[in-house]
């Protein structure tokens, strides 16, 4: 597939991208590279390739799941730039 002046201009205008007319070329010679480097990966043979989330093999750290019965509103408020009768106190937004 092959993208031509009046292709990019289209993809800039959906993108609404303002492109200047002399910059079409170029924009047009990107695209190409790009779908000639999509048309490559293409050809790579992943047969029997499982998917991975990252290149190496990793588990993710867990903590055990424990049920606590509360009670640490001072702890957790003690890192609060501002606290107030036991909440969080934020600036006002709306009048």
């Amino acid at each position: 597939m092959s993208i031509d002046k009046d292709t990019a201009a289209k993809v800039a205008k959906l993108a609404r991208i303002r492109v200047e007319d002399d910059a079409l070329p170029a924009l047009a010679q990107e695209f190409n590279d790009i779908l000639g480097f999509i048309e490559q990966l293409a050809e790579v043979d992943v047969e029997g390739v499982e998917p991975m989330t990252g290149v190496t093999p990793m588990r993710l750290k867990r903590r055990e799941d424990v049920v606590t019965e509360g009670g640490m509103a001072d702890t957790v408020l003690s890192n609060a730039p501002d606290a107030r009768e036991g909440f969080f106190a934020v600036p006002k937004v709306v009048e």
